[in-house]
């Protein structure tokens, strides 16, 4: 089973900024991202039918404090099959978050789960499509725009089915307050 650890992120897609960024990328073809945005902290592509993944979360997710994101930089990258993915992220990633994040990985992998992908950190905004087009371009056209820092503590964790239902939901505690 196709399957994937999140953690929400909330961003508006009425933002101004956001709205700066569409507009720059109308000659585009582009599939925005609308109302649903986070950051994926493992994309498993195979688990082992045997294999319950709730109490690795568990120990993992009950230590780690939500994490405290400045969002400064957009950003493209080209994923899978040229699909190329304008996203937002940080140029500071927390050190604990992200060495809980190889953690998790690690265990996931360690009881068998087929993890193919590496971990960058980045919240999908839209995909382009064309994959005529590279990265640089898109980057030209996306640097126009000048986004604010936003900052937020992540609080919300899903473990869900690829394009299915949730297996496992936790918030996660500012232990900093």
């Amino acid at each position: 089973m196709k399957s994937y650890l999140e953690i929400r992120v909330p961003l508006r897609y009425d933002a101004t900024w956001f709205e700066e960024l569409r507009a720059v990328c109308h000659d585009l073809s582009v599939k925005w991202q609308k109302d649903y945005y986070h950051i994926t902290m493992a994309f498993i592509d195979d688990t082992p039918e045997n294999v319950d993944l709730q109490p690795i979360l568990d120990r993992h997710l009950a230590k780690l404090s939500a994490p405290y994101l400045s969002f400064d930089k957009l950003d493209v990258f080209t994923a899978n099959f040229g699909m190329h993915i304008i996203n937002l992220t940080t140029k500071l990633i927390p050190k604990e978050f992200s060495l809980a994040i190889e953690n998790i990985r690690s265990e996931l992998k360690s009881v068998g789960c087929r993890i193919d992908s590496s971990f960058r950190l980045h919240v999908t905004l839209g995909r382009v499509i064309d994959s005529t087009l590279d990265t640089a371009t898109i980057q030209g056209i996306v640097s126009k725009i000048q986004v604010p820092i936003l900052s937020f503590f992540l609080t919300d964790v899903d473990y869900r089915e690829f394009r299915g239902r949730t297996l496992y939901k936790t918030e996660l505690t500012n232990r900093r307050s």
